[in-house]
């Protein structure tokens, strides 16, 4: 009988659509984040706030930041979701090939001693090609040891998370979503007034 690992990557391995979250140790305890890196996600179940990294991903963060400034994640749909693994979004066509109009990013891979995909835990899409990250995003529901050191890590869930599990889910193994909840609005919290 397959394992749940073996099913789940057999699954992205098929689609292509592979991605990278995880949620660091030790960044969160140094202190309340700066409004600068905070990302509010607005989806239809309620606000979500994720601390970025840019300690963790400084390229991967500035991607996530430009792309947020400029309303490329807006009313984009979370087009893969995975029950017990994770949400994923950014990407405008909602097929899980589409990206930004910027080049693919090299990877960031942190070391699982510094920082781990774990509930919460934000990280980029890629192909099988470690340096091809661009905008595609996915929020880990649970814990994914497998996926630590191959994935990029750039930001974890501080409030809100209890929106992410109301994403609506996908179908079969590839937990591609039929009318897809979307990601309303993205931004950076020191965007925003009043």
């Amino acid at each position: 009988m397959p394992t749940r690992r073996s099913i789940l990557t057999a699954t992205l391995a098929a689609t292509g659509a592979f991605m990278s979250d995880a949620t660091t140790n030790d960044a969160a305890a140094q202190g309340a984040p700066d409004a600068e890196n905070i990302l509010v996600f607005t989806i239809p179940h309620g606000d979500v706030r994720i601390q970025l990294l840019p300690e963790l991903a400084p390229r991967h963060v500035e991607r996530v930041k430009l792309l947020t400034r400029e309303g490329f994640y807006d009313n984009t749909p979370f087009h893969r979701v995975i029950e017990g693994f994770m949400a994923q979004g950014g990407d405008p066509t909602g097929t899980g090939t589409g990206g930004s109009r910027y080049p693919n990013l090299p990877a960031e891979f942190s070391p699982p001693s510094r920082a781990r995909f774990l509930r919460g835990t934000c990280g980029m899409a890629r192909t099988s090609d470690p340096n091809s990250a661009n905008s595609q995003f996915f929020i880990m529901f649970a814990p994914a040891p497998f996926l630590d050191g191959q994935y990029t890590i750039w930001g974890r869930v501080i409030s809100g998370m209890e929106a992410v599990d109301r994403i609506r889910r996908g179908e079969g193994q590839s937990g591609m979503v039929r009318n897809p909840d979307r990601l309303l609005r993205a931004r950076i919290a020191a965007d925003i007034r009043g």
